[in-house]
């Protein structure tokens, strides 16, 4: 049996354990949440390093990307510094290569979703740089909110250029910080403060991080589709609440949950039984279509009438 833990820096009150059997192989998938713990977060890595078959970083990335460069978030290296047997990923694997090709290929051809010229609020695109590329290069007008999202300034971005330019002058600076400045963790993942209104407004598709887009979501985001990961079925519910058209995500439900992408990649590692950074985003693509992954499209609310 094969067993793949993402150990989070989040709430505990999203932890969920799965028995499945892919491809032939039973598996063991669990998420467990340490409310922001960083010290239980360590013990509990090393307490399962070499007895599972992946460990999966949650709440938290060990990579930012923008281009071809990566910066490493030094929290995230310090939390699995005692790990030595087992792969750790953190769901970059998935994310430059899975969700690209959902945007570009999947999504238009089998699902009828095209986002060429539609309006696209990235929420955070340095964590998701495969997800900004996908989008620029299926013609969405995106704004990517980095700054607003993960600092808390106003400045908009609007083609990759940028985002390219600001991440080689500012994150090695951003991922030395203490990552609680960054990201919410712990408790406040489960609280929604609205903000940036304009922006949820102004967009059609709202994507990336569902942290993110749950700590700041208005009331209101009637006729929107949600391209996200990490959703519970109160998750679903709350979008629904508001309004929310369609709900993408990038793999389909285990047992009423949509797992994130760390797990996915440590199912993939499990499968491959070799480490991500010896995996094209090509062979990721292909793991995922053999186990039978895909992305799921869910109606939530009625057209607005006079919507599309």
């Amino acid at each position: 049996m094969k067993r793949v833990v993402s150990v989070s820096l989040g709430s505990s009150t999203r932890d969920k354990r799965v028995e499945t059997v892919i491809l032939g192989e039973p598996f063991v998938i669990e998420r467990i949440g340490t409310d922001g713990d960083m010290a239980r977060f360590r013990a509990l890595v090393e307490q399962l390093d070499g007895r599972v078959d992946a460990i999966g970083l949650g709440g938290i990335d060990l990579y930012l990307r923008a281009g071809n460069r990566r910066y490493q978030i030094r929290d995230a290296a310090r939390l699995i510094r005692g790990v030595r047997r087992t792969p750790v990923v953190d769901g970059g694997g998935i994310k430059g290569s899975w969700e690209k090709y959902l945007i570009t290929e999947h999504l238009p051809r089998e699902a009828g979703i095209s986002f060429a010229g539609r309006r696209v609020l990235l929420v955070s695109s340095v964590d998701r740089y495969g997800m900004a590329e996908a989008f620029a290069g299926a013609g969405a007008e995106t704004l990517f909110a980095d700054f607003y999202f993960a600092l808390g300034l106003p400045i908009p971005m609007r083609d990759l250029r940028t985002v390219r330019l600001l991440a080689a002058c500012l994150l090695p600076v951003i991922t030395r910080l203490p990552f609680t400045l960054l990201y919410p963790t712990g408790a406040k993942q489960e609280q929604t403060t609205p903000r940036y209104p304009h922006l949820f407004r102004w967009a059609e598709v709202i994507a990336g991080d569902f942290h993110f887009i749950r700590r700041y979501m208005p009331d209101d985001l009637g006729g929107k589709a949600v391209f996200t990961q990490t959703i519970t079925p109160e998750d679903r519910e709350a979008l629904r609440r508001r309004g929310v058209r369609t709900l993408i995500t990038a793999a389909p439900e285990m047992d009423g949950r949509s797992f994130a992408t760390n797990v996915l990649e440590g199912i993939v590692v499990a499968l491959a039984g070799r480490r991500s950074d010896e995996l094209s985003p090509e062979e990721f693509v292909r793991w995922m279509l053999r186990a039978g992954f895909r992305p799921r499209v869910e109606a939530l609310a009625p057209a607005p009438r006079g919507g599309r």
